[in-house]
């Protein structure tokens, strides 16, 4: 018994064998042209294909569900390319950074990190406060927990702060040489502002790796570009 069903929006016949293959010669471009398609796309193909032969005659996939699945693949294809350019920008902008950061080089910097080495002559440091302070006070501790120097700075702008230690304990007494932990207290209208110690030192060389361009600072050791503050 054959069975005659009405279908008011088919599948065309173009699509069908464009996407089926109704011959050797249409099996043998599909295949050559395979090896251009990633995996992904490839069994994306392969499920609509199945999708069209099994559908069931009496109630067929129309072309705006057809035109849906193709769309979805298109996205899939946007993604991947997009990922692809993303990777392409971000191996060029790392190139581009070391190159910069090679520039630096002999050049000094105030670097975020709280540990103040004192060798026996005056040292430089600094802070750099998020925002305009009316009190910001330094204090310099030594390995024990104990303040040998304090700082009244006063009220600053927003921004970076250099500054220079000489060596000196709160009686005008030479310190030990040794490393010291910078303390730094700002406020505004009553309210702490966020202020961050910055210590000083010169680059030595670059390094690049997974994380991108870093600077080797004498005396700091490695420290990521996003983390100087002030190039002198």
């Amino acid at each position: 018994m054959t069975t005659t069903s009405n279908v008011s929006n088919p599948v065309s016949n173009s699509l069908l064998t464009a996407m089926n293959g109704t011959s050797a010669t249409s099996s043998g471009s599909a295949t050559a042209s395979g090896s251009s398609v990633s995996a992904m796309q490839s069994q994306f193909m392969n499920l609509l294909v199945t999708q069209l032969k099994n559908q069931d005659p009496l109630n067929p996939m129309n072309n705006t569900q057809i035109t849906s699945q193709l769309a979805q693949l298109s996205t899939v294809q946007g993604v991947q390319q997009l990922n692809s350019t993303l990777t392409s920008l971000m191996s060029s902008y790392q190139a581009s950074q070391s190159l910069q950061a090679s520039n630096m080089i002999g050049h000094n910097v105030l670097a975020n990190g709280s540990t103040l080495s004192y060798s026996g002559s005056a040292t430089n440091f600094g802070v750099n406060l998020a925002s305009a302070a009316d009190s910001v006070s330094v204090n310099l501790v030594n390995s024990s927990g104990q303040v040998v120097d304090s700082m009244n700075l006063g009220a600053q702008p927003g921004g970076v702060i250099p500054l220079q230690w000489s060596g000196a304990n709160t009686s005008g007494q030479s310190v030990p040489t040794g490393n010291y932990t910078i303390q730094v207290t700002a406020t505004a209208s009553g309210k702490s502002v966020s202020a961050q110690p910055l210590v000083y030192g010169q680059v030595t060389s670059v390094l690049t790796g997974a994380n991108g361009a870093q600077l080797e600072v004498s005396g700091l050791g490695t420290v990521g570009l996003s983390t100087v503050a002030q190039v002198f």
